[in-house]
């Protein structure tokens, strides 16, 4: 059978099952007057369509459409943002039959006021529930208080505010993340070496909270086994917009320091230190970065990049949306706080992560 249409109806699961609509119709309210082939029939269609007759009668039953807007930074295609709205888009085609509207809005991750516009404009369109990547830590606080007050529910992913009152949150484990990149990076270096610490500044001075988290976790490291004694930290901040400065500055590291060994970033776009360093003729210093994007995985197979750092950024949209429709529609108990894997990718294991993962978005 071919269920592939995005709306299923009644008329469609009698058309399928060979049934009267009125026949779907006391199958899916349970109520009597139904041979047991009939019901078999319809219950083999929803079954095969993954739907119970019981949630499937009720949503059909309820006249609400629920509207959830998920909140995350602008990208460009290939960033790893690309890959949270894939994760959407997959939970927006699978709930479209519970009268649930996936609306997307972004904001500008490098600018804190392009947050505070776009979540104060959702606000205005009366949301049933906000999933959002709480980029800047004081601007979300300030407006998950208003959610509060209005009492709309949120869900975060990607990093997550603990002291707020959200309903899910799907990610890593930042600052665990952070650590562990500590420990994998130190484990070969050469004492006395010099490792250059790399962060990316934002418009007016606004942090990361995803990327502080990672880079917390990192120097918590560092001080319990006092790495500072032991090595040089060198520690560096680059333009976001400004790729000829930033080439400069490390042209001028190199210049001053003869025994570089290593090299990391906090955040998913790693690719860029490794062409500075590429460009510069430094293909044996040992760099670590965040996130399987194909920039990144290109310097990863070639051995520049030498260790990516993954989290399932589509699993993460995708439940996160799920666990939000069965609190509001299903009224399902889910788990609140719900920490993804830390994937450590080599070039000799990435293409097997990568197949794996299109494997399984094919289930969802």
């Amino acid at each position: 059978m071919d269920y592939s249409s995005k709306k299923i109806r009644i008329k469609d699961i009698a058309k399928f099952s060979g049934v009267s609509k009125g026949t779907v119709d006391r199958v899916l309210h349970n109520r009597k007057g139904v041979s047991e082939k009939s019901r078999q029939a319809v219950e083999k269609v929803l079954n095969e369509m993954n739907y119970s007759p019981n949630v499937f009668a009720r949503s059909l039953a309820s006249k609400k459409l629920y509207r959830i807007f998920c909140l995350f930074p602008a990208y460009q295609k290939g960033d790893y943002w690309e890959n949270i709205e894939n994760g959407f888009e997959q939970a927006a085609a699978d709930f479209e039959n519970y009268n649930v509207e996936i609306l997307i809005e972004y904001f500008n991750q490098f600018d804190s006021s392009s947050f505070t516009k776009v979540s104060q404009s959702i606000l205005e369109k009366e949301p049933d529930a906000i999933i959002m990547a709480p980029v800047f830590r004081n601007e979300t606080i300030q407006f998950v208080n208003q959610l509060a007050e209005q009492k709309i529910l949120f869900s975060y992913i990607d990093s997550m505010i603990e002291e707020t009152n959200f309903l899910t949150y799907y990610g890593q484990h930042s600052f665990q993340s952070g650590y562990v990149a500590a420990k994998l990076l130190f484990q070969t270096l050469p004492e006395n070496s010099t490792v250059i610490i790399t962060r990316t500044k934002r418009r007016g001075g606004a942090v990361s909270n995803q990327t502080t988290n990672r880079y917390n976790g990192f120097m918590k490291y560092c001080e319990e086994f006092q790495l500072e004694k032991k090595f040089n930290l060198l520690k560096i901040e680059i333009e976001d917009d400004n790729e000829k400065a930033n080439f400069q500055l490390f042209k001028n590291i190199f210049s001053q320091y003869s025994n570089v060994s290593a090299a990391i970033t906090f955040n998913s776009k790693v690719y860029r230190l490794a062409n500075y360093l590429s460009l510069l003729n430094k293909t044996d210093i040992i760099i670590l970065g965040y996130d399987v994007l194909e920039k990144n995985v290109t310097f990863l197979k070639q051995g520049i990049i030498s260790y990516l750092i993954a989290q399932r950024p589509e699993k993460q949209a995708y439940f996160s949306i799920r666990d939000m429709c069965c609190e509001l529609i299903f009224k399902k108990p889910i788990n609140k706080i719900n920490y993804v894997p830390i994937d450590i990718l080599i070039k000799e294991n990435v293409d097997y992560y990568i197949n794996f993962s299109k494997y399984e978005a094919s289930l969802f």
